[in-house]
């Protein structure tokens, strides 16, 4: 069985379960297709999603310091989960290349056309550039990562990635990635921070509604891949962030009762009017909360950046000693 072939079981499994649960839910994970990939991208431009930028800042500003705390005697391997358009990456990237660092690229990501158009991109703009891209999630391509191990290796995690996972998942997820790091390795992550909730909050129910269409993308491909009938205009998107918890989470509302058919997987679902699809959480967190994870997960902070408003921070960690 192929990747692609796994993956999509892996995806008809999920629907299976997701929908059959109560209450319902499916992950923002697999609103990542080509149409998905050019709306996040639009998100990504939107004022109201500060998360892109904050972080483009502290990349930028802080460009040479993080090269010269990279680089390494005999060239070292940068592995980024979640890659993306790479947009930020590219700034750290030309700042490695133009001072000839030894080093690889090779950017992970859920989605193929992702992967495909950042290689072109980076092909282009840097022509010398050592690119291995994969398609995979965090987690299966975390067993992989283990035989990178022949010179030191850097693993970014931007855009506050980790955001998506509740506590406990997150400390697996960060004990996953201590478990293939060794003494010499750098973990480079992105932690979105807490601050006034109507920013918060604007950031994910934007003003345009490419929020919205982006998150209706999961029933789309449902749709279109299961042989299914979700009648998506009838589904709104729904944003509610807690400051007491710090947790952002995203839902998609029937707004009428409906039933949905979804051949591909022999099953009907119904929908009572304004029952929910649970997509997403986007957790927020302080130094406290970071430091608590870090340390459960066995790992320590050997320093953090934040950006000029204060809205984000990345964090570099190592195995703790």
């Amino acid at each position: 069985m192929t990747k692609q072939e796994t993956f999509q079981k892996e995806f008809e499994n999920h629907v299976k379960e997701g929908l059959t649960n109560f209450p319902k839910y499916l992950s923002s994970k697999y609103i990542y297709d080509d149409k998905g990939d050019k709306l996040f991208q639009q998100i990504m431009e939107l004022p109201e999603y500060y998360l892109t930028q904050s972080e483009y800042n502290i990349i930028d500003n802080h460009k040479i310091d993080l090269r010269q705390l990279f680089q390494a005697p005999g060239g070292f391997d940068l592995i980024e989960l979640g890659a993306g358009d790479g947009k930020k990456t590219k700034v750290l990237l030309k700042e490695l290349i133009e001072n000839q660092v030894d080093f690889i690229y090779k950017p992970i990501d859920i989605s193929q056309s992702s992967i495909n158009e950042l290689s072109a991109s980076l092909k282009n703009s840097f022509p010398t550039l050592h690119v291995q891209g994969e398609q995979g999630t965090y987690f299966a391509v975390l067993k992989e990562l283990a035989a990178y191990n022949k010179r030191p290796k850097v693993i970014l995690v931007l855009g506050s990635n980790i955001g998506n996972l509740q506590h406990p998942d997150a400390i697996d997820f960060l004990t996953q990635l201590k478990d293939v790091m060794g003494k010499d390795d750098i973990l480079f992550m992105g932690f979105d921070q807490k601050k006034n909730p109507l920013t918060i909050q604007n950031a994910y129910s934007d003003s345009q509604g490419v929020t919205q269409e982006f998150n209706r993308n999961l029933l789309h491909r449902v749709n279109k891949e299961m042989d299914a009938n979700f009648p998506v205009d009838l589904f709104e998107h729904w944003e509610a962030y807690n400051p007491e918890t710090g947790t952002a989470a995203s839902y998609l509302i029937a707004t009428q009762a409906c039933t949905v058919t979804i051949k591909a997987l022999q099953m009907e679902v119904s929908f009572d009017q304004w029952e929910t699809i649970h997509t997403e959480i986007s957790q927020k967190y302080d130094d406290n909360t970071v430091e608590w994870l870090a340390t459960t997960a066995g790992l320590q902070i050997t320093k953090s950046y934040t950006d000029d408003k204060q809205y984000f921070k990345n964090y570099i960690f190592k195995v703790k000693a």
